[in-house]
């Protein structure tokens, strides 16, 4: 007699997970899993095995179930094959063929989180909150997050289209893109106007708390700064490890980000310390959107509730979760959602993000060219001469402000900061 094929395939998992069974009339133990939801998933895998109308191996099938047990969890939770891990890999390191955008899932479709600097996704006008409808002509209806981002990955120099719904507009539209070599440096940076600095993170990376080091080193080297804007916009996250150390510039005492979660390990506090501090306690802007999520989160939640800057722009993204990697023995993955992320003060940023404490709306800066005739005392006849030797004014900042609405609110608002912060010393 032989035995029933779902009899075999529940001793093979029997000795795949080494986890103890239980009977439906029998109370749980903890790590059991019921025997005859086992034997349910073994008949329905045996069954596709043997009718479904195109062979299908065991491995696919294995890889399958993998896949739809973990996505269901969470956007963020995936089951990576060999493939998807090593994806996960070169992203982290910085390096990558694709088109340079970040993604999640929002209300069952897959949404753009933020495009990468200097990608095709960027150079496309991609924007964060785009929805992505289509892949290639196929629907992202149903699709998984893991299976849209091994489809948007692909050789350097192939084209692939991407069906788009912007917040904007009710009219979808198509975009054809080239996939490249992502390579991204994380920290750029530049002086806006003597003595306010500039520096923007793409990505955290694990070079990037260092790597800001030295940019504002050199900066510092040129001139004595006067402010700071640290620019988190379309800031997908990163390294946790990257965004508290980039946090540590900062600060030298405080609380940067708490974490709970459900196992031991999970429940872990990072705090400031005074040795690795490396930036004068100058005024510090940090810009953010509706594109700065998870690790930059972190980082301008911190910087907010201890006091060090002020944060400028729109509210954050939200993804307030931490994703654990763990390495499997078939040379795949699990990333799984294993806590939650809380600011210092103890507000959650999952789905709630942080709040500016300048909040900016997205637009445009027109300067009127209209040259008004102006009227001042040195226009008067007879106007009496100023004693004192004329000084150059400084450069206006409007110029700035009307390439870059935000940015140039922040440089304002840093001037006002350090005017003040001068006024108190005298």
């Amino acid at each position: 007699m032989h035995a029933r094929p779902w009899a075999t395939l529940t001793g093979l998992l029997l000795l795949v997970f080494q986890i103890p069974l239980y009977a439906e009339d029998t109370a749980p133990e903890d790590g059991a899993l019921p025997i005859e939801d086992i034997r349910t998933f073994s008949r329905v895998f045996e069954q596709i095995r043997q009718t479904y109308v195109d062979p299908v191996d065991d491995k696919t099938l294995f890889d399958n179930a993998l896949r739809g047990m973990v996505s269901n969890l969470d956007p963020h939770s995936a089951y990576l094959d060999e493939a998807g891990f090593r994806d996960l890999q070169e992203a982290t390191q910085g390096e990558f063929a694709g088109v340079g955008i970040q993604v999640s899932e929002k209300n069952g479709h897959i949404v753009i989180i933020a495009p990468m600097d200097g990608t095709p996704a960027a150079r496309a006008g991609l924007q964060p909150n785009d929805r992505i409808l289509s892949i290639d002509g196929t629907s992202t209806n149903d699709m998984s997050l893991s299976d849209a981002v091994e489809r948007m990955r692909g050789k350097e120099g192939s084209t692939m289209t991407l069906g788009v719904l912007s917040e904007a507009s009710n009219t979808p539209r198509t975009v054809t893109l080239e996939r490249a070599i992502i390579r991204q440096d994380s920290v750029t940076s530049r002086i806006l106007s003597p003595g306010y600095a500039y520096a923007r993170i793409s990505q955290f990376q694990a070079r990037t708390a260092d790597d800001l080091a030295s940019a504002l080193s050199d900066l510092e080297g040129r001139q004595a700064l006067k402010g700071l804007v640290l620019d988190l916009r379309n800031n997908p996250g990163g390294l946790l490890e990257s965004a508290v150390e980039t946090t540590n510039l900062f600060l030298d005492t405080g609380l940067i980000v708490y974490t709970h979660g459900r196992i031991e390990n999970s429940e872990v506090r990072f705090n400031a310390s005074r040795d690795t501090t490396r930036l004068r306690k100058i005024p510090v802007v940090v810009l953010v959107n509706a594109g700065t999520a998870s690790a930059a989160e972190i980082v301008a939640g911190a910087l907010k509730d201890n006091h060090r800057a002020i944060v400028m722009g729109e509210p954050t993204f939200g993804k307030g979760s931490v994703q654990t990697v763990m390495p499997l023995d078939n040379g795949g993955a699990l990333k799984l959602t294993t806590a939650r992320y809380f600011t210092p003060s103890g507000r959650s940023i999952q789905a709630e993000g942080i709040v500016p404490d300048v909040r900016l709306q997205r637009g445009e800066l027109m300067l009127n060219d209209a040259q008004a005739p102006e009227v001042r005392e040195r226009s008067l006849e007879n106007h009496l001469d100023s004693t004192e030797t004329s000084a150059a004014l400084p450069a206006p900042a409007s110029a700035l402000a009307e390439q870059d609405y935000p940015l140039g609110e922040a440089l304002n608002l840093l001037k006002g900061l350090a005017a003040w912060q001068q006024a108190g010393t005298r």
